[in-house]
């Protein structure tokens, strides 16, 4: 399990300016490594071949981590399918292709949990992979991850690459999305509870019975999981990235009630979805291979509004 990588090494961070992408550089910088690129999407289209095989070609990065995506919220995947699937699908192969005909040893490709079924038994396991109907409300996004997913694979099979594709489960962290129409869980509760606090509101509605689990993890574990994958050679090509610490949506208000230090009532709109009653991954592979999640819920929680608010 030999690093190929020196601390000098170029290393290509795709999305450097993204949630993921600057905790893998804060994460690549702590470890020592001092010779980290990257571009603005002004700066280069990855959605351009040509663009993204001349960079390649001109910067000669050891390794690539891609954490550059089109994402969204549900209303925009259901509204936007076509460019989901497009523009995702150009990025990540226009990145692989180049990456394997430039002969750049490491490549690791960020995807998401939403790749496996729909109504996969829990917890998600990496074979549970096309064995069912994908959550409709995100399938375009799926559908473009999992093909990466599967030209890594194919890329190890045939031509012996040392690539690896890591699935993370829910992520939380410096640098994420508080606009409530399109945030997630964590990041859309801080701001609810925060607001309500500022301006002396009384109760705080949350969408559905608050009975649902999920599981989060903290961005910079994920990044601490990507140097992990570059400076070892995994065994196989998938890997699913988690925490595997479950709380309910109920348990985690409670949680970011406290932090705020929000003194008034929760209320729960039962009129309102709540979606998959349980989302858990398996995370044993990675675990086996070397690497754990460390940051504890409540305090990276607290870190985090520390910081953001």
């Amino acid at each position: 399990m030999s690093n190929i990588l020196t601390k000098d090494s170029k290393i290509y961070v795709a999305g450097h300016k993204g949630m993921v992408g600057s905790a893998c550089c804060r994460a690549l910088l702590a470890k020592g490594y001092k010779n980290i690129i990257g571009f603005s999407s002004q700066e280069l289209d990855l959605r351009n071949q040509r663009d993204v095989f001349g960079m390649l070609e001109s910067e000669k990065p050891k390794a690539i981590i891609d954490a550059a995506a089109k994402v969204g919220g549900i209303l925009a995947n259901s509204t936007q399918p076509y460019e989901f699937l497009m523009d995702n699908m150009l990025i990540q192969n226009n990145l692989i292709k180049a990456a394997h005909e430039l002969n750049i040893k490491k490549f690791i490709f960020l995807g998401s949990s939403c790749i496996y079924p729909k109504m996969a038994p829990q917890p998600l396991k990496e074979e549970y992979l096309l064995t069912g109907p994908l959550e409709e409300t995100n399938q375009w996004y799926a559908i473009a991850k999992i093909s990466g997913v599967k030209l890594i694979e194919a890329l190890r099979d045939q031509y012996n690459r040392d690539y690896v594709s890591l699935m993370p489960t829910n992520l939380y962290g410096p640098g994420d999305n508080y606009n409530l129409e399109t945030s997630h869980v964590i990041p859309a509760m801080l701001r609810k509870f925060h607001e309500a606090k500022q301006k002396n509101i009384n109760e705080v509605i949350l969408w559905g019975t608050g009975n649902p689990k999920r599981e989060f993890l903290h961005v910079n574990d994920l990044a601490k999981a990507v140097v992990f994958s570059i400076e070892n050679s995994l065994s196989v090509s998938l890997y699913n990235i988690g925490s595997e610490v479950e709380v309910s949506i109920q348990e985690l208000a409670e949680i970011i009630q406290k932090i705020v230090g929000y003194n008034g009532t929760i209320k729960w709109d039962q009129s309102k979805p709540d979606g998959t009653p349980r989302k858990l991954m398996d995370s044993s592979k990675i675990n086996l291979a070397g690497w754990t999640a460390n940051i504890d819920l409540e305090k990276g929680i607290q870190s985090v509004y520390k910081s953001e608010f």
